[in-house]
Parts: structure tokens; sequence; C-alpha cells
């Protein structure tokens, strides 16, 4: 399932790299694809859109959908 998230904070490389590491640890089959300049990441996976987003948290961003 495709979900698409907008998240604030992601300044730089290291932010994509922390967003990414944090869902591959929620589901290491994702795929995700990261527009900073839109604040845009989509992410397929199967898991929950709420441990999506709660590990994008965790990172220290904001998920605002």
């Amino acid at each position: 399932m495709n979900q698409t998230f907008t998240v604030t904070g992601m300044t730089c490389g290291h932010c994509e790299k922390a967003v990414t590491r944090a869902l591959k640890q929620v589901d290491p089959q994702a795929e995700v694809q990261i527009d900073r300049a839109q604040n845009r990441v989509q992410v397929q996976s199967t898991q929950p859109r709420e441990a999506l987003a709660h590990a994008i948290a965790e990172e220290g961003y904001a998920v605002a959908d």
C-alpha cells in the first residue's frame, strides 16, 4: 500500500536517512521516497499508517497527516 505523509523538519540528507532508517525498522521491505522540498514522504509498505507515522515522529519530525 502506498502511503504519503507530510513531514516537516527535514533539512538535509542526514534527515532523509534518519526517516528512511526509522521506516525500515518498522518494515524492512518498505520502499521510501522523500521529497524534502515538498515535505513529502512516500512509503510503499504493508504496515499500518499509524506505525509508520509513529516511527517518523520518534525521530523528531512532525507528521502533519
